[in-house]
């Protein structure tokens, strides 16, 4: 949706900055203006300003400005649309919408008032376990027997889940309405409605909050020793466990205070800690730590110090954050990983050696440049030439990962002293070493040949007859060829002549009809070959493109896709895999929005200009939300372009399980779970790879 300008500001008129910052910073008058702690930088002096005349906030410390709705995207972590929105409301205003459909308005209002109807929901099944706690002496004595004091307890809103199977009842009148099953708290048998009964029994519930301080699930714990010992609220249009962190909305003001959050794995490490002085401490929930984990954390913190078990599993675990860490590792953030000794939780090891000792601990965690490393040469003796090839293929998608800067160029020679190569040839090894069909390195950008077809088109098993619509890289031509970008993507040039113009695209008059989840199936087809002997040939567009361009069309996909997946695309080099990153925040901070909404947000984004591309029409004009017949098109699409690509991803891997043979027992099992995940896909793939 495009908000007008308009209405901003007046939004920003009507609003008093003085009192949305208040809510947050404690504000004292001096002179005209108002005077707090920066929320932003720790200080002791206050130097953060707010002036009621011009509705604007400046720190002299740190340089932080900007109005109310700045404010709230700041330090509340709201997107644009949330921030303008969440003003709005405070103020009774309705956020007028110029280019979105009715029916886009329609379905945007929907999912608000759903999300609002099931945080409601949730809050008062939290607010009713918390009553529910003060009659429970054994969950009080289990707090108590973990040192959790009851103004802890009420800071977290711990509350307790009874045994009876419906005890939500008395609660929630209508037992049977869909909102208690949806926002999980419910379950529904196989057999039917009345074999409804309570998800949470007999558990102390931790109530799981988004960084608004909305109820957004529940983690329940058991008081004795029964399975399984915690137990989280499923997925809901408000709760995703792979992108929230337990304890965050508590911790945010810490982290400031504290100058880095500490993630650690469970709920009680979480509310222990801040019970011993550590306020600062998230938890995930029962998964490893992601890249959409990461990205929350340093939208308020730019020092994470990851806390793990000594152990086998807490090294796998480090291992997995490091991953989703990796490419926000940049020359200004600090990345460090803790490990525990075996027989010690973060609250034991307190309790034992003090909060001092603790700090102490923290302060001296491995970097994250040294841990890279330790993973890297795992396995590898150094000691010969084959061990030291084998740390330089580990090596190389962990480097890769990381944005440039000086970091990244610093460890690239750690690297090169440890292998016993130099820097340069490393960089000439790992990049010609990079698939010849699949792209370029990801600190590269692609060099487009004129006379040559294009290397980015890595559809390497597939049929000619898959290419049917696509065009070869032009040459030379009598009355211009296509002009392109640095990178390879054709100027202006809209993806092909279509009959439909406006819509997703019709069926070209060459071979091939588009059938099941063919490239050129109906909706989402790139081109055509009507016309081509009267127009400069188009640069076919590579696999990312098209995903992209089907996701942005079709947001509600991004979530029907598999973790696996996700990653997949966020870790695409260059501007491709930040438009990914970007739009699965998008779907965290908004939920599934239309493409008219989606292109509000991406304005000044670096990859706005590449997104315009994929997304205009021939006529230049926007491609339309597929509905119907053709948005199921689109998904199979999707799914076929998806399938090439985890294709790929699964080869690699092998290449690497093939590369450790030698040096681990285990790398030929890998090589065979991976073989038969990679026929299972072509299997789905059939026809269109052959044999």
């Amino acid at each position: 949706m495009t908000i007008p300008a308009s209405f901003i500001q007046e939004l920003i008129a009507r609003a008093d900055v003085v009192e949305i910052v208040g809510r947050y910073v404690p504000l004292k008058k001096a002179g005209a203006n108002f005077m707090g702690l920066c929320p932003f930088h720790g200080e002791k002096s206050p130097s953060f300003s707010v002036s009621p005349t011009k509705q604007f906030y400046h720190c002299f410390g740190c340089g932080v400005h900007g109005n109310a709705i700045g404010f709230l995207m700041e330090h509340a972590g709201m997107g644009f649309v949330e921030a303008v929105h969440d003003l709005a409301g405070q103020y009774g205003l309705q956020v007028p919408e110029d280019d979105a459909s009715p029916e886009e308005r329609a379905r945007a209002a929907n999912q608000r008032q759903k999300q609002a109807t099931l945080t409601d929901v949730l809050e008062k099944a939290g607010e009713a376990f918390r009553k529910q706690l003060r009659q429970a002496p054994g969950a009080i004595e289990y707090l108590k027997g973990r040192g959790v004091s009851g103004e802890v307890a009420k800071q977290f809103g711990i509350g307790y889940a009874p045994p009876g199977w419906r005890t939500l009842a008395s609660v929630f009148p209508e037992y049977d309405n869909p909102l208690l099953a949806e926002s999980g708290l419910v379950i529904v048998g196989e057999d039917g409605e009345d074999k409804r009964y309570d998800r949470f029994r007999d558990r102390v519930m931790f109530p799981i909050r988004n960084v608004k301080g909305e109820c957004i699930g529940f983690g329940g714990r058991v008081l004795g020793d029964e399975k399984p010992k915690y137990l989280n609220s499923p997925e809901t249009p408000v709760f995703s466990k792979g992108r929230e962190l337990y304890g965050l909305y508590e911790a945010r003001a810490a982290f400031r205070d504290r100058g880095y959050a500490l993630v650690t794995e469970g709920y009680m490490d979480v509310v222990a800690l801040a019970q011993l002085g550590f306020p600062n401490a998230v938890a995930t929930l029962g998964t490893a730590c992601t890249t959409e984990h990461v990205q929350k954390l340093f939208r308020f913190t730019d020092s994470v110090v990851f806390s793990f078990d000594g152990d086998a599993a807490g090294r796998r675990a480090a291992r997995k954050a490091l991953d989703g860490a990796l490419p926000y590792a940049t020359d200004v953030r600090s990345v460090k990983f803790l490990f525990l000794p075996a027989e010690h939780d973060p609250d034991s090891f307190i309790r034992e050696h003090g909060a001092e000792a603790f700090a102490r601990f923290v302060s001296e965690a491995t970097p994250l440049s040294r841990f890279m490393i330790e993973a890297a040469r795992e396995g590898c003796d150094l000691g010969s030439a084959e061990g030291r090839a084998h740390m330089t293929a580990n090596a190389r998608p962990l480097w890769s990962a990381m944005p440039d800067g000086a970091l990244k160029r610093q460890l690239l020679g750690e690297i090169a002293e440890l292998v016993q190569l130099g820097a340069a040839d490393i960089e000439a090894l790992w990049s010609a070493a990079a698939p010849a069909r699949g792209g370029a390195r990801r600190d590269a950008p692609r060099e487009a040949s004129r006379d040559a077809p294009p290397d980015y088109l890595d559809f390497p098993d597939a049929p000619s007859s898959d290419y049917q619509g696509y065009q070869a890289h032009p040459g030379p031509q009598e009355g211009g060829g296509q002009r392109y970008e640095d990178d390879g993507t054709p100027i202006s040039a809209g993806w092909g002549k279509r009959k439909d113009r406006g819509s997703w695209g019709g069926k070209g008059k060459g071979k091939g009809k588009g059938q099941g989840g063919d490239w050129r199936s109906a909706r989402g087809s790139f081109g055509s070959t009507e016309g081509s002997a009267t127009r400069p040939r188009l640069r076919p567009p590579g696999r990312a493109d098209v995903a992209a361009r089907l996701l942005l069309s079709n947001m509600h996909e991004w979530e029907a896709q598999s973790h696996e997946l996700h990653e997949l695309l966020c870790a695409l080099p260059g501007e491709h895999g930040q438009l990914f990153t970007w739009l699965d925040g998008q779907m965290h901070e908004h939920g599934v929005q239309p493409w008219a909404a989606l292109r509000e947000g991406l304005r000044g984004q670096p990859f706005e200009p590449m997104v315009e591309r994929l997304m205009s029409g021939p006529d230049g004009g926007p491609v339309a939300d597929p509905e119907g017949e053709q948005a199921a098109d689109a998904a199979k699409e999707l799914r076929n372009v998806l399938d090439f690509m985890l294709d790929d991803l699964l080869k690699a891997r092998q290449s690497e399980a093939i590369a450790a043979v030698g040096s681990d027992p285990q790398a030929l099992e890998r090589y065979k779970a991976l073989e038969k995940r990679r026929l299972e896909l072509r299997h789905r793939l059939k026809p269109s790879v052959p044999g």
